[in-house]
């Protein structure tokens, strides 16, 4: 993407030097002289020219939707068995995150992540008072649903849900192909990570709203701490809605998830803190910091701890 924008920058560029000389040039070469009565030579109804005039802005589209197709098939290409795929629960005004499955090679075995038992409950749970007394349940506006029916979320075994003390930290590994699973639980979200160049809307309902809530990256290039935002106005704390994205090593990866592992299947059952820690990175968030949910709360940008 970033290369895509920077050849068009250039292209633009270039067409607008183009523009301004052929501008000045009949400005300066071929203004009606001030002692003449004779208008400079003019070019109405040049049959060819005005071909050319026509035809090249399309050729220049057609250069630059091109480019734009391929770039946006490789940015949106998905493919089968992704390494790592992780559930991305937006909701007003923090994060959920869960890894759904992972499959990192090397011998290790594909870890089926989903809580089969959390996700039974969901989906089976009445999506309104009225279903819950036993009463007959009128249509909602989501096709058929009501806004109480959750059920298209999705419940893991190894999940991070973030809060106003602590900055949701979603840990992923460097150089392995990652899928994202989005959906929001109330309005709209975006899912947004500024140095990766992606955004993506968080839609609830991502099915009735006829949203595609799944896409892949290649892979995360080098180790880090990124900040990840929010980037659709979902009301009074959208501003202070961050996460954090912590790129490790697959060996580091494959450590943190162990330690996540419920005891039932053999792991410790640590917290992302805990787990953070015991592989050697920080248990809390580098790139961002935790906000007040006071209202009353005031402080000058920029303050030490805002």
């Amino acid at each position: 993407m970033r290369e895509l924008w920077t050849w068009s920058v250039i292209a633009a560029l270039v067409m607008g030097v183009l523009v301004w000389g052929l501008t000045f040039w009949a400005v300066i070469f071929h203004r009606k002289k001030k002692d003449s009565p004779e208008f400079p030579r003019q070019t109405a109804y040049n049959v060819p020219l005005e071909l050319a005039y026509t035809a090249v802005p399309f050729v220049i589209i057609a250069v630059l939707f091109y480019f734009t197709v391929i770039v946006q098939n490789h940015v949106l290409e998905k493919k089968d068995n992704p390494n790592v795929v992780v559930d991305v629960t937006a909701y007003q005004w923090n994060w959920k995150f869960g890894y759904r499955s992972i499959d990192l090679g090397e011998g290790g075995g594909k870890y089926d992540g989903v809580d089969q038992e959390a996700q039974a409950a969901v989906e089976s749970a009445p999506a309104s008072e009225a279903e819950a007394e036993g009463e007959h349940a009128q249509p909602g506006p989501i096709h058929g649903k009501t806004p109480q029916d959750l059920s298209y979320l999705h419940y893991d075994k190894i999940e991070t849900v973030g809060s106003s003390n602590e900055i949701p930290i979603l840990v992923l590994p460097t150089g392995k192909r990652i899928q994202f699973e989005l959906a929001s639980a109330d309005v709209i979200h975006a899912f947004w990570v500024p140095e990766f160049l992606f955004k993506r809307d968080v839609n609830p309902n991502p099915k009735e709203n006829h949203s595609d809530n799944v896409f892949q990256i290649s892979e995360i290039e080098k180790e880090g701490a990124f900040v990840g935002r929010c980037a659709e106005m979902c009301g009074t704390f959208h501003a202070m809605m961050n996460f954090e994205v912590r790129a490790v090593s697959p060996d580091k990866f494959a450590q943190y998830i162990e330690l996540r592992k419920p005891a039932s299947e053999g792991g410790r059952d640590m917290t992302t803190a805990e787990a953070l820690q015991a592989i050697g990175e920080s248990p809390v968030a580098t790139s961002t910091s935790p906000f007040t949910t006071d209202r009353g709360y005031k402080q000058a940008s920029g303050v030490e701890g805002n």
